[in-house]
């Protein structure tokens, strides 16, 4: 299992993944599950990926020979984001179909996940979620975050503070906490941690990046901070003796 996430604001972009793989108890690894696209000079693109292993990485080296044996379409020559959100479900199926062979009676299953966000050119900045099937939906105003992987620890505090008016370093900041429930909740999920800005507009001089491995000191003052103001906050919430003496 992993946990990654990608969130949509007015100024910028902002990523978060894990980077444990998880084939078993004796067998946790460490794999970066985020992938920069910085080669070209008109466009900056970012994709997370999630699921099997074996798939995700064949898609992404299909990405990179792709670009590298000039195909006549590439992540060089898309013209739209969602056009690489459709070629990277297209890619992500065939090679699901490959693995996958042994059929859904096998006990293996192929499928991965994958956020794809970034810019082209001028156009405005894009964040797509990318299923196993190989349809795609995209974040939006009204739900500015995208997730996947392990989900559901994470999401309650994301959509509290999450919205696109939200600063580059709140959401950061979001993403961190978001992503250290997870981890105290699923023990497949885990560090090294990476998190990215990017500003848009092809600012990458000014995108801002980070490893946070499992003893960053910045990390561990977090995410002990966030465990004290959680129990302050709860001990805090009215209490039910008001409850049980105005139904006495």
């Amino acid at each position: 299992m992993t946990y990654c996430l990608a969130i949509k604001l007015d100024t910028g972009l902002v990523f978060c993944s894990d980077s444990r793989t998880n084939a078993g108890a004796d067998q946790v690894s460490t794999y970066s599950k985020m992938h920069r696209f910085s080669m070209f000079d008109d466009r900056e693109i970012i994709i997370l990926s999630a699921g099997n292993l074996a798939t995700s990485q064949a898609v992404l080296s299909t990405l990179r020979r792709d670009i590298e044996e000039g195909a006549a379409f590439n992540l060089g020559s898309a013209r739209y984001l969602s056009e690489i959100a459709d070629y990277i479900g297209r890619l992500s199926v065939e090679t699901q179909a490959k693995y996958g062979a042994g059929g859904p009676g096998s006990g293996f299953n192929a499928s991965a996940t994958f956020i794809v966000g970034g810019q082209i050119q001028e156009q405005k900045l894009r964040l797509y979620l990318v299923y196993p099937e190989g349809n795609h939906i995209n974040a939006s105003k009204q739900h500015p975050f995208l997730q996947i992987g392990e989900t559901k620890y994470g999401k309650p505090l994301l959509e509290r503070i999450i919205k696109p008016a939200t600063e580059p370093e709140t959401a950061m900041r979001c993403a961190l906490v978001s992503m250290d429930s997870t981890m105290r909740s699923n023990a497949t999920v885990g560090p090294p941690i990476e998190l990215l800005y990017y500003p848009g507009n092809h600012a990458r001089q000014a995108a801002q990046y980070h490893l946070f491995d499992d003893a960053d000191p910045y990390f561990v003052k977090l995410s002990q901070q966030w465990e004290e103001k959680i129990c302050q906050a709860f001990n805090e919430l009215p209490r039910l003796e008001e409850v049980f003496q105005n139904s006495s």
